[in-house]
């Protein structure tokens, strides 16, 4: 009996609980974990990975933008929350919902301090973003000066921590690049230490930084796609397991014979006798057209079943040919049996915007396999 019966996505939280788990068996005891919730929780569901993630122990939140921290107070998450790339604005908002900005510019810090101010603020908890090399957002090292300056001449705000990102910390090859990033890094948080008279919380590991680069620990870690089990790391530590899987089923199987043509454009048309299954899941959904035309596949019975013709809106059609299957039969997106990584690597993209683009109309079921 089919497992499915509509297309869903399956959030196991006792697969997040074990790769929490692992990822902090890799940091001494005194190393914060700062979770990184963005982006609908990288296409799940941000409360829902939240509320469990406070429970087991998160130390920190952080989301690209005000409104997702807002959504995450509205859920009843009352960790602190760090807004990685807030907009001026939205400062009255963040201050509203007792959220951290990350200050990464001087007409950031600038507006921020009137709008903390406006507030009648006192020691405003604010993060500084420092650019080491990825060359994104950030003051540089010759900003230190200035920066520090600015925020020693009032008490309306408070660093609570200084951070960078590493680049490319899951490629070996830059291993070099990536050395001279953490000891840039120490230097400019000396220099900042010093002349603020305490030392912040330092991060700048991202989740391959942990498992590559213990030098870079310092005092927390920024972990977002390792939670989920998808992230590059996950090619060199089969420990961590897939939080996320898609599934579906198959609505109708049809009977093609040599030169019948399947959907728009008739981009595949049968060269010989071939038997195809259509499934309730396409672009609107987060399946993009570029999986189309055998450059993407789902799983069924444990066998590939690649993907014909152009992605519809509401549908793919896939070859079944070779498989056993029926009607009602259960089909895998993404998950545990097939790597969101190894499917968005053979469509010639990367398993975070796999991840992501699954669609909010796509039901959302929680499961804790314990």
């Amino acid at each position: 009996m089919s497992k499915t019966s509509e297309t869903i996505l399956e959030i196991n939280l006792a697969h997040l609980t074990h790769n929490f788990n692992h990822l902090k068996s890799k940091l001494d005891p005194e190393v914060k974990v700062l979770a990184v919730v963005k982006a609908s929780g990288y296409g799940s569901d941000a409360a829902i990975i939240a509320r469990h993630l406070e429970k087991i122990g998160a130390d920190y939140f952080a989301v690209a933008y005000t409104s997702e921290g807002i959504q995450l107070r509205d859920a009843g998450i009352t960790t602190p929350i760090l807004v990685l790339h807030p907009q001026p604005v939205n400062f009255q908002k963040l201050i509203d919902y007792q959220l951290e900005p990350s200050v990464y510019s001087a007409r950031v810090l600038k507006e921020f301090l009137v709008t903390a101010k406006l507030n009648g603020k006192k020691h405003y908890p604010i993060h500084v973003k420092f650019n080491t090399g990825l060359n994104r957002i950030g003051f540089d090292e010759s900003d230190v000066d200035y920066i520090t300056k600015q925020i020693s001449a009032t008490d309306v705000i408070k660093v609570v921590s200084l951070l960078s990102h590493l680049a490319a910390s899951e490629d070996y090859n830059e291993r070099e690049f990536t050395l001279n990033q953490i000891n840039s890094f120490k230097q400019i948080a000396n220099k900042v230490s010093a002349k603020l008279g305490y030392t912040p919380i330092l991060h700048q590991s991202n989740t391959s930084g942990i498992f590559n680069y213990p030098e870079a620990h310092f005092d927390m870690v920024r972990t977002g796609i390792g939670l989920y089990g998808y992230g590059n790391e996950a090619k060199y530590d089969t420990q961590l397991k897939p939080v996320m899987s898609l599934k579906s089923v198959i609505s109708q199987i049809h009977d093609m014979q040599p030169g019948d043509s399947l959907g728009y454009n008739r981009a595949f048309i049968a060269s010989e006798a071939t038997k195809t299954a259509t499934i309730p899941i396409g672009h609107a959904d987060g399946i993009g057209r570029q999986y189309g035309n055998k450059k993407g596949y789902v799983i069924i019975h444990n066998q590939r079943a690649y993907i014909l013709g152009n992605v519809c809106m509401d549908m793919i059609m896939v070859d079944i040919t070779t498989i056993d299957c029926k009607e009602g039969d259960e089909v895998i997106i993404f998950g545990s049996e097939s790597s969101a990584a190894n499917i968005a690597e053979h469509s010639g993209t990367i398993s975070y915007e796999l991840l992501t683009a699954v669609s909010p109309r796509v039901k959302r079921t929680v499961i804790d396999d314990k």
